[in-house]
């Protein structure tokens, strides 16, 4: 009986599959070893679409956590399919798709019931740029996997603002009205150029700085361990302030990218 290629999610030969005739290898079902980033992408999915759900009754807090929430799950399922070798197109398909609703129709539909029905018009074209402009990021990514031409990713960048960032981003307007309770960061004009602003950042060719850049010297290992775990204590005591603090961090981070990555070319071509 010929296997489905869609069926083989993860590793070809595990520990607990048995060998029949001639060393042929017989499956006795899925491992959790194969299942488990997946599980994680579904996890991320259900927390961005009840993030809209809580957004209908405007438990705006809850809403903005939960997509939030999605961010670190979807940080989370890749790193664990790399680490128990569990890899599959399944797996990527799905957490495309996981991705475009949680980090693109989520904050969309969140942002527009939150300020942007002010601005019926504009603020709608506004959400609707960024949904978009996720869906087009995330088929460039898919597009070009496979190409061996990318110079950013060879050079250790990202190209644009990647989508869980990107969500976090479109939230900063509603970060500083939580933390301030100013309506200014509510109104529904400024929300829609700052929403259609990161939307644009997401389709662009900007690069942008990704883990596989960030290498910091051994000698603040102790100060960097010091430094999450108080990161996680403020993330429990005030999540609102940290998560305004990585925002604003994050683009002021923008501009070195830009020199690191531009030096980066510059000594390649100089080597060539």
């Amino acid at each position: 009986m010929m296997m489905d290629p869609d069926d083989r999610i993860g590793p070809i030969a595990a520990e607990d599959e048995a060998t029949g005739a001639q060393g042929q290898k017989v499956r006795r079902g899925l491992t959790l070893r194969a299942m488990l980033p997946n599980a994680i992408t579904a996890a991320a999915l259900c927390a961005g679409l009840t993030g809209i759900r809580f957004a209908t009754t405007e438990e705006w807090s809850v809403a903005v956590a939960l997509i939030v929430l999605a961010g670190v799950l979807d940080g989370v399922d890749g790193r664990i399919a790399r680490l128990l070798n569990a890899q599959s197109r399944f797996g990527a398909e799905l957490d495309s798709l996981a991705d475009n609703v949680s980090f693109g129709v989520a904050p969309a539909l969140v942002l527009f019931m939150w300020a942007l029905d002010d601005l019926p018009r504009f603020g709608w074209f506004a959400a609707l740029a960024f949904a978009i402009c996720m869906a087009l990021r995330l088929a460039r990514f898919n597009a070009q996997i496979d190409l061996d031409d990318q110079p950013h990713k060879l050079a250790g960048f990202l190209t644009g603002i990647p989508a869980p960032v990107a969500a976090g981003l479109s939230f900063l307007p509603f970060y500083c009205w939580t933390i301030t309770g100013s309506d200014v960061f509510r109104d529904p004009l400024y929300v829609a150029i700052w929403t259609a602003a990161i939307a644009f950042l997401m389709i662009s060719n900007v690069a942008t700085l990704s883990w596989a850049s960030i290498r910091p010297r051994r000698q603040i290992r102790l100060e960097l361990i010091a430094i999450a775990g108080l990161f996680f204590a403020g993330i429990i005591l005030e999540p609102w302030w940290v998560l305004a603090g990585i925002s604003v961090g994050y683009l002021a981070l923008m501009p070195y990218g830009l020199w690191k990555y531009s030096r980066i070319k510059r000594q390649q071509q100089a080597d060539r």
